[in-house]
Parts: C-alpha cells; sequence; structure tokens
C-alpha cells in the first residue's frame, strides 16, 4: 500500500493548556488545515480559492490514545476512505513526526455544496482525485526534516 499524504505542523504555545498539552478543540482546526493541504495536493487548490469547491462538515469523531504536546511536530496522514453521491470522508491519524505510534485518529464526513449552500454530487475527478489520494507527498509548514 502506498505511502498516505502527510500533513506536518509544529504546536504552538497558544494551542496548548498550562501542562503544555494540546487543547482538545485544537484538533479541529488540525483537520481544517490538513484537509485543505490534502485538497490542495490533489490539485484543487485554486478551485478552492476562486469557489468552484466547496464542502460543508456534517460529522467529525476524534478518538485520543496520547496526548500531543508544545513543540511537538504533528504529522497528519490523511485519505478519503468513502466517497459517497454528495458526500466524502477523510481520515486522519495524527503522530509525533518520525514516531509510528498514533496519538489521536478523527474521520470527518463533508457534503459538497454549490454557493447557495445546496448539495451537489462529487464530479468524476474529484472522486478519482479521493480515490487515489496523493501518496507520498508531504506538505510541511513545521520545519522538520527527518
Amino acid at each position: 500500500m502506498p505511502l498516505a499524504f502527510h500533513y506536518r505542523l509544529r504546536v504552538r504555545y497558544a494551542e496548548c493548556d498550562a501542562q503544555k498539552v494540546v487543547f482538545n478543540a485544537r484538533y479541529g482546526d488540525y483537520i481544517d488545515l490538513a484537509a485543505t493541504e490534502f485538497l490542495r495536493a490533489l490539485g484543487y487548490g485554486e478551485a478552492l480559492l476562486d469557489g468552484r469547491l466547496d464542502y460543508q462538515l456534517v460529522r467529525q469523531t476524534v478518538e485520543w490514545r496520547a496526548p500531543a504536546h508544545y513543540d511537538d511536530v504533528l504529522s497528519i496522514s490523511v485519505d478519503s476512505p468513502h466517497q459517497g453521491n454528495t458526500s466524502f470522508t477523510l481520515a486522519f491519524r495524527f503522530r509525533r513526526a518520525g514516531e509510528d505510534a498514533v496519538l489521536a485518529s478523527a474521520e470527518t464526513v463533508y457534503v459538497l455544496v454549490t454557493p447557495a449552500l445546496v448539495k451537489k454530487p462529487l464530479p468524476d475527478d474529484l472522486r478519482a482525485s479521493l480515490v487515489s489520494g496523493a501518496p507520498g507527498i508531504v506538505t510541511c509548514h513545521a520545519g522538520w526534516r527527518p
């Protein structure tokens, strides 16, 4: 199986509590960043900017196994395990960069919408891109090198 797409970020101080553990709510922010970078890696960056590709979150679940801390570099893998008629699912796995242990996992369901926020079917090219993913591509906003 090919490597998944990875988005890397460094945990900032303001994203943590007094014990330097990442606030639970910040994972939603991280998921949003990783989803956007995944879609950019699939070639949809311009479509996101000009509104040709728009979607809304309809369900998100997160499961935590271990805490992330201030200054950790998180590597978030992203793939799309399911594509429906108007919706698609993205799966996220959070690890410290360079480590195998999963700190948290998440699954998010999005629905594709028109500018008037009406559901619309997934186009064939988007469906194919989601199925293929962006294997081996890493977008790093952390300055981390393996």
